[in-house]
């Protein structure tokens, strides 16, 4: 067993750095390392005490590095913070952190809120960490920040995160890594600035495993092929959409990839793995070929499987997109670029030098190989027509040439290749902004801080121009939090305090919080469509899941067309009227009017832009099932992203709605929302209620794994109200199926939820339900779905584990029961409801 880096700490307090250095390099020597000369110069530099940029290629150990600045400042009592931008990153590095420092010794928070909170080292996000930074500033425990793939520094959405500590911790003494820097004479200088530490730039381009490119100019099934051959497989396929992976994965299944042997090996693991979502199977299928898919649109727990496959090396290919070039550990043997341009959200354009060499970085895997190959392929209509130059030569024949995409596409060849191969990465522009969290971290710091956000926004690493339009931005959401009451003086010189009327918990992550909050007074809880209406002004303040939402309208448009046709409306009349649809938007004038009268209050919302949608209500209005809607809408390969939304509208309902606001339908909707996604995917919703409990505490080593890297072991039964959630997303899917007269649907789903047997065990067959529900609306219309349909009063939970829901007809008579026997020990072992329909009948 090896000698961890906390079994090497000094018993003395007071030990030196030659002390700590020799120690730490007895751990090097212990786990039989030889430091590259990079290594060992950044690590002497931080024992003297400076701050060090190391810029050195993917592979080189600057891990290492990271943990001798961790091991000297835990020695000396300084708190030392880790911080990257992928959360599975930092999971990654919180469990190397704790088998090395043990799990009592390092916090992780990658959320709302930190585990282990006290801890002498703490693993987290940017974003985290930036917080930390604008709310404490030099009064921050911190001592020592190590930032990683720090290149994220010029992202567009989220470099702020990475500039705030650059601004706001004079205290701290900083570790910035990453393979594709660029030039750091600025961040050098800013650094010493900021400390008046003495900066230490140490760069290398030489690589563990170095890298061969070549340039393919064979069809990418044919170079794949060669590829896996050639023994050159793991081979990482570079896609820059969603739709270009999947249909890779699927294209390859007709290459032979693994032998006999090794599609057992693959099969064992994954015995026992649901593939319960509509995409699982195509997943599965794939997996089985040895090829795995790795894109943001999965749900969780398909990306982790795919990833843990990866890391036992059964995957010969993985189909993924760019994503997956910033540190998730998956062992990459070749990196396969299938384009070489790239949309980046506002053109298409050749890829940036620092995105190709970041993506190539992850190729050849230390330890294991001797070199990792890079290639690049040529366009697709290049390489056909180079085929039928071949062909027409050979006849005689001349041949019609085949064009390029019209479409995101920017033309590469032989000599672009060649260019970014030898191209330095561009110079980290400064993305700084000010934002409505950023003010109410600054505001909640004791002391002037009115006069600490006017140091950061004068600090920040923007020209003068652009400061003054920060400030002016300030100033806006400052009035705005002041007329709100969400800020008030105190009357005591320059202090301010950000109103506590609010919950504990309450979240600003959605700067449109506070449209939220003022907009909830003017719904009525007397309605019968106030839980609807709420969680549409919910989603109103959220990200538009944009898939999603062309989906909606795709299929609105294709009903008004039918209608269009039907009525004699000649083409040029229904394109017009098609052009006029907009997907679906609940309380449309409500939500816009309270909006612009709320942004006449609050001028900082102007740049926000609010964003009336119905998902999450459409879902709730027919008690669709995740997978129903998944169907109806064919999003499969977006499932993850719908996933996300629904985790999204739960977060904000119980963590931004007042308690005040929530009738009992809205928490049934919130408990409703809780069970789907805990059977969908609990590790979204595991991880977020981790992040949420600050006395969550790691347990033993040998046992450590990232929050959502498995389904947790956990008894569903333990909360009563969310178990019968459950129960009852489980009975009206069901019902939903009987409502749409979907036989086969509602037999399928009882055989899902346990026996599909009555009580006296005859089966429930399509047949049978359908000849009881037609003998049901004989006499009664429904049963109904609507609110009232829904309302928890028509459930009952009997002691001796039965459920009954009564049938809610128009007429209310309401004298039809579904019974459902509800086994808690089975529901305990497949940690969801294990129920079966025992009666359906007269009350």
């Amino acid at each position: 067993m090896h000698t961890t880096l906390y079994d090497l700490l000094p018993q003395a307090a007071d030990a030196g750095s030659d002390e700590l250095l020799g120690r730490f390099l007895e751990y090097v020597e212990g786990r039989d390392l030889t430091l590259y000369p990079a290594q060992e110069a950044a690590i002497l530099e931080l024992f003297e005490g400076k701050n060090v940029i190391l810029n050195t290629p993917t592979g080189s150990g600057k891990s290492l590095v990271a943990a001798a600045l961790h091991f000297k400042a835990l020695a000396q009592g300084r708190r030392s913070v880790y911080t990257c931008p992928i959360k599975a990153l930092v999971n990654e590095k919180w469990l190397a952190l704790c088998r090395d420092f043990g799990p009592e010794n390092v916090g992780l928070s990658t959320g709302d809120a930190s585990v282990n909170r006290d801890a002498p080292i703490l693993c987290c996000t940017a974003e985290i960490l930036s917080n930390i930074a604008l709310r404490e500033g030099a009064g921050a425990d911190v001592r020592d920040v190590i930032m990683d793939e720090f290149h994220y520094y010029a992202d567009r959405e989220r470099g702020v995160a990475w500039q705030v500590p650059l601004l706001t911790l004079p205290q701290c003494r900083f570790l910035l890594m990453s393979a594709t820097l660029g030039d750091t004479a600025f961040f050098e200088g800013e650094l010493t600035r900021l400390t008046g530490l003495p900066t230490a730039v140490v760069k290398s381009t030489d690589r563990p495993v170095p890298l061969e490119f070549t340039y393919a100019e064979s069809p990418l099934s044919l170079t794949l092929e060669r590829l896996v051959e050639e023994g050159k497989a793991p081979v990482y396929l570079v896609h820059f959409t969603q739709l270009e992976a999947a249909t890779s994965a699927q294209d390859f299944t007709s290459i032979n990839l693994c032998t006999k042997e090794e599609k057992a090996a693959i099969q064992r693991e994954l015995e026992g793995f649901r593939f319960n979502s509509p995409y699982g199977p195509d997943l599965k299928r794939w997996l089985r070929h040895g090829i795995g898919l790795h894109h943001a649109g999965l749900l969780p727990k398909y990306r982790i499987l795919v990833e843990q496959l990866a890391q036992k090396g059964l995957l010969k290919v993985i189909c993924g997109t760019d994503t997956l070039g910033v540190g998730i550990n998956v062992p990459i043997r070749t990196v396969l670029f299938t384009k070489l341009c790239k949309y980046d959200g506002q053109k298409t354009g050749i890829l940036s030098a620092r995105d190709f060499h970041q993506i190539s970085g992850r190729a050849g895997r230390k330890g294991f190989d001797d070199v990792g190959w890079v290639v690049a392929q040529a366009p697709e209509h290049w390489i056909e027509n180079m085929k039928l130059a071949a062909k027409a030569a050979a006849g005689g024949r001349k041949y019609q040439k085949r064009l390029p995409p019209e479409r995101n596409f920017t033309n590469w060849d032989k000599q672009t290749f060649e260019r970014l191969v030898a191209a330095q990465p561009e110079r980290l522009v400064s993305r700084f902004q000010v934002s409505h969290g950023m003010l109410l971290n600054v505001l909640s710091r004791a002391g002037d801080g009115c006069g600490a956000m006017r140091a950061l926004v004068r600090g920040c690493h923007d020209n003068e121009r652009a400061r003054a339009g920060h400030a002016r931005r300030a100033w806006q959401l400052f009035r705005g939090l002041l007329d709100r009451k969400i800020v008030e003086f105190t009357g005591e010189g320059h202090g301010l305090r950000v109103n506590v009327d609010l919950q504990d918990d309450f979240s600003m992550n959605q700067t449109l919080s506070l449209y939220l909050l003022d907009t909830l007074p003017l719904l009525d809880p007397e309605n019968p469509e106030y839980a609807l209406d709420l969680i549409t002004l919910v989603e109103s303040i959220l990200e538009n899941p944009e898939v999603i939402l062309r989906k909606q309208l795709d299929r609105l448009k294709g009903r008004r067309v039918a209608e269009m046709k039907v009525a004699g409306m000649e083409y040029e009349e229904r394109m017009a009227e098609l052009e006029k649809l907009e997907y679906p938007k609940p309380q449309r004038d409500f939500i816009y009017g309270t909006f612009n009268a709320f942004a006449v209050k609050h001028p900082w919302v102007g740049e926000e832009n609010i964003r009336p949608k119905s998902i999450a209500r459409e879902m709730f209005e027919d008690y669709r099932s995740f997978s129903d809607y998944v169907r109806e809408y064919d999003i499969q390969r977006s499932e993850g992203l719908l996933l996300r939304h629904l985790n999204s509208v739960f977060k904000v309902l119980a963590q931004t709605v007042p308690d005040s606001a929530k009738t009992e339908e809205v928490r049934e909707m919130e408990l409703y929302l809780g069970a789907m996604l805990r059977q969908v995917d609990s590790s979204l919703l595991d991880e977020w209620e981790k992040m949420r409990d600050g006395g969550y505490r790691p347990g033993e080593a040998a046992e450590l794994r990232p929050p959502g890297a498995e389904e947790a072991a956990l008894d569903i039964t333990r909360d009563r109200k969310a178990f019968l959630a459950s129960v009852r997303n489980r009975i009206f899917t069901w019902l939903r199926a009987l409502v749409v007269s979907d036989w086969e649907e509602a037999a399928s789903l009882l055989a899902e939820y346990g026996e599909p047997a009555d009580a006296g065990g005859e089966p429930w067959t399509a047949e049978r339900l359908k000849a009881l529900v037609e003998a049901y609306r004989l006499d009664h219309k429904g049963p109904r779905l609507d609110a009232e349909g829904r309302n928890l009063r028509h459930t009952y939970a009997l002691p001796d584990g039965r459920v009954q829901q009564m049938l809610v007809d128009e007429e209310e008579s309401n004298d039809w029961v579904a019974e459902f026997q509800v086994d808690l020990e089975a529901s305990r072992r497949a940690g969801a409801p294990v129920m079966s329909l025992g009666r359906l009948g007269s009350y």
